[in-house]
């Protein structure tokens, strides 16, 4: 936790920023009225547009294919994922901050499964709203990870030309999921268009999120990561071990903290599990 705080303090100092003036307020509160502190500043909208989703039920076996062990709880290795989720509502709550992008130096790293298992993780926290954005616009795999047969066009929602309830199914009562059905050409300059802008504000303010995750294209073969990060609070940085190379893993830490504030950087695709999870 210190690693983290350390990080978000540093990129601060970098940007010249002075400490945030809410944390102080939203820490004296519990877990629901902080919730409800960090939705104040959302713009005002149409409301929220939970009951215009449409349900959604995974099957099983898909997403025990798709590794996304915080859909049933089966595997030992989702108390990884809530330890991460836990830490991460801390630091969220602690500075009012909502929006988290979850990326990686290059392909394949696994940033995709680490959305999901986020994101369902944070489902199991009734309290808490939790919104999925599949925003790799090159190679959209959120869907595929879910067995979506009809996923929709975020570009299209970004572009203000697609209602929200329509491309976002609903798990439960506090998980939205929003997909792509196909990669687009041009993405940076849909995400540098100042359209997109009012796009993220409608979102935030059909959804009224507590916690909003976009899952981001690879930093180092796009400037998509780099166009879109003014939309975000904090980012997260997933690296693939034996893969991912100590000098992409710098170059990435270094970029996005001079822009935003890095959470931290989680290793995925370890291989050794550790005798820790027998502790249950």
């Amino acid at each position: 936790m210190e690693r983290i705080q350390a990080a978000i303090q540093k990129a601060k100092e970098q940007r010249g920023e002075a400490p945030a003036g809410p944390a102080a307020p939203v820490l004296g509160a519990g877990p629901v009225a902080a919730a409800r502190q960090a939705r104040a500043g959302v713009a005002q909208g149409p409301g929220p547009a939970w009951p215009e989703l449409a349900g959604f039920e995974p099957d099983p076996a898909q997403m025990s294919r798709a590794r996304v062990v915080t859909f049933a709880d089966a595997d030992p290795a989702h108390v990884t994922f809530d330890m991460m989720r836990t830490k991460i509502l801390r630091v969220l709550r602690q500075n009012g901050w909502t929006s988290l992008g979850i990326t990686s130096p290059t392909a394949d790293c696994g940033k995709t499964t680490v959305s999901l298992n986020l994101a369902f993780s944070l489902a199991h926290q009734p309290e808490i709203r939790t919104v999925l954005v599949d925003l790799d616009l090159r190679r959209p795999a959120v869907a595929r990870h879910l067995g979506l047969a009809a996923p929709q066009s975020m570009a299209s929602v970004l572009r203000g030309t697609r209602p929200v309830a329509e491309n976002f199914v609903r798990y439960g009562d506090n998980l939205a999921i929003g997909t792509n059905a196909s990669g687009i050409r041009a993405s940076s300059e849909l995400l540098l268009n100042p359209a997109t802008a009012q796009g993220v504000a409608g979102l935030k303010a059909a959804f009224q999120p507590d916690v909003i995750l976009y899952d981001l294209p690879p930093m180092l073969q796009s400037d998509d990561v780099m166009a879109f990060l003014p939309h975000l609070d904090c980012v997260l940085l997933i690296a693939a071990a034996e893969k991912s190379r100590l000098d992409e893993v710098d170059k990435c830490e270094h970029e996005l903290s001079e822009q935003t504030n890095v959470l931290g950087v989680v290793l995925n695709k370890c291989r050794y599990g550790g005798e820790e999870y027998g502790y249950y």
